[in-house]
């Protein structure tokens, strides 16, 4: 009877899906949505967030805050983390340093002007950048904030597939990149959030994450997630896991006079995108 006894548990451990395996105690997860603030898409996402009692960290570009200054001031409103993506979404790493130090300025001037608040967090476009240039930076306080699980939702507009590569992958303490650009994407954030929760996750901001890991972040250094687990993982994995600027398709748009200037000259590969630097 004992040998049966101590069978049957050992099938039930391997048939266990993974995260129900995981050490009982708190499981959180960071979701996060760049690129806005995007009018509709973001106005459905802050409703179904507020119905979830969830906060998420945006990171808001400056050009967009001009457009929807009121939404900017609403998502700080809500308790939600502000961070900063630059002002005009363009690649640092093709900017020379008085440019870049030109748009986080910009950008930084924008949020604080409609928001109240001074960004917290700074997520470069693309997750491309020169770490020496943004030390030389007014953001040179700010951590650069990148991220563990990318559904890729800027280029898919099937919002079950964007929560099932999410819910697929997700463990506790991983960033989840994803942008409130449209319908598909905040419905499945909200699949996402959903199903999860009903799995022992709970959604905070980056910078709750950061302290419910004891991680103290800081000014220009990067960060990917909050899993214990994964801190020794290299960082040429890491980065090449988290560099969607290097797929076909990426950036999501920018504002109509920079689209309209790109078409007057040549456009060089996206898979020749050099890599973040960190």
């Amino acid at each position: 009877m004992r040998r049966f006894l101590c069978w049957l548990c050992l099938c039930v451990l391997l048939t266990t899906p993974a995260w129900a395996q995981e050490e009982e105690g708190g499981k959180y997860l960071a979701l996060t949505f760049d690129d806005g603030p995007s009018g509709r898409f973001t106005s459905a996402l802050l409703e179904g967030l507020a119905e979830r009692e969830v906060h998420a960290t945006f990171f808001l570009c400056g050009y967009r805050v001009d457009q929807y200054p009121t939404l900017a001031a609403e998502i700080a409103q809500e308790g939600h983390e502000i961070g900063l993506h630059g002002n005009a979404h363009r690649f640092f790493t093709e900017m020379g340093p008085q440019e870049v130090c030109a748009d986080l300025s910009t950008a930084r001037e924008k949020l604080f002007a409609a928001t109240g608040q001074s960004p917290t967090l700074m997520r470069p476009p693309g997750g491309l950048y020169d770490l020496e240039v943004l030390k030389k930076t007014d953001c040179a306080d700010l951590p650069i904030v990148l991220w563990s699980v990318d559904p890729q939702d800027w280029c898919c507009s099937d919002g079950g597939k964007v929560a099932a590569r999410v819910i697929q992958k997700a463990k506790n303490g991983d960033i989840i990149l994803m942008h409130d650009m449209s319908t598909s994407s905040v419905q499945a954030a909200f699949q996402i959030i959903d199903t999860l929760e009903g799995r022992g996750f709970e959604f905070v901001t980056v910078s709750e994450l950061a302290y419910l890991a004891g991680t103290e972040m800081k000014g220009t250094e990067a960060y990917y997630n909050f899993t214990v687990d994964e801190k020794n993982a290299s960082i040429s994995e890491r980065v090449a896991e988290t560099e969607p600027c290097a797929k076909l398709g990426f950036p999501p748009p920018r504002p109509r006079k920079a689209a309209l200037r790109d078409l007057t000259r040549p456009r060089r590969s996206p898979f020749r995108q050099p890599r973040a630097y960190l």
